[in-house]
Parts: structure tokens; sequence; C-alpha cells
């Protein structure tokens, strides 16, 4: 099992994002970087990025040097999302996700960011989430 937001998860994430061709064929002509910044996390705040550039797609531990959107939440709003218990969207109209930057962008590239979901979830199914009561 992966543990959520470790050194190993984001790998797995990128690892599986990276093979995907539809992400790469629907990324192709994309230039779109996503901070997630997690605060709270079991080993401190965690902060990592996807980043779309010209058909090539991945996630990298760490500040993005140049992002366009950033995406903020505490843990427990983290691992909602991530497990599907509730939307980004559910969760930023709660005020427990916070956006920063563009958000025209994501609401434009909606169909890349479903297809990135489905790519993940094969990294979902072998994650330990926290048990947040």
């Amino acid at each position: 099992m992966l543990a959520f937001l470790s050194p190993e998860w984001i790998e797995a994430l990128d690892e599986a994002l990276a093979a995907d061709a539809a992400v790469a064929r629907m990324a192709e002509h994309l230039d779109l970087t996503i901070e997630q910044d997690i605060a709270g996390g079991p080993d401190g705040d965690v902060r990592y990025h996807l980043a779309f550039v010209r058909g090539e797609a991945s996630v990298r531990p760490g500040p993005a040097p140049e992002a366009t959107v950033r995406l903020s939440q505490d843990l427990a709003t983290a691992a909602a999302i991530a497990t599907g218990a509730t939307s980004a969207q559910r969760a930023f109209m709660a005020g427990r996700l916070r956006i920063g930057g563009d958000l025209r962008v994501l609401l434009d590239h909606g169909d890349v960011l479903a297809q990135v979901s489905d790519v993940f979830a094969a990294v979902r199914d072998r994650t330990d989430f926290p048990d947040l009561g």
C-alpha cells in the first residue's frame, strides 16, 4: 500500500500519468501547471504539482516553478476529494478548498482533468488513506 501524500504515492501518480496515452493526446497543446498544497499531512504540510506541457504530463513533489492554478486544502479535505467522498466543487463551495490563479483554465480543461482522475484510480486503489473519523 502507498501512504497518501508520501513521496512514493507522488511517484506512483507520476508513473501512471506519464504512461497514459489518452492524457498525452488530450494535453498535446496544453501548458498548465496545477499546484496542490495540503496542510496538516501526517508528516507535515505537503506540496506537489501536476504539469501538462505540450503532450507530456507529470506529477512532481514540491512547489511548481510557475503554477497556473494553486489548490490549497487541509488533509481531511484532500483525502475526501481523493477518495471521492466529496468533489472539489463541493469542497470549494463549502470554503474547504481554496483556489488561486486562473480558475477559468480548470473549467476549460475539465475533460483532461476527468481523464487524469480516471488514470489516478489505479493508484487510489493502492493507497492507504488516513482515518479521519
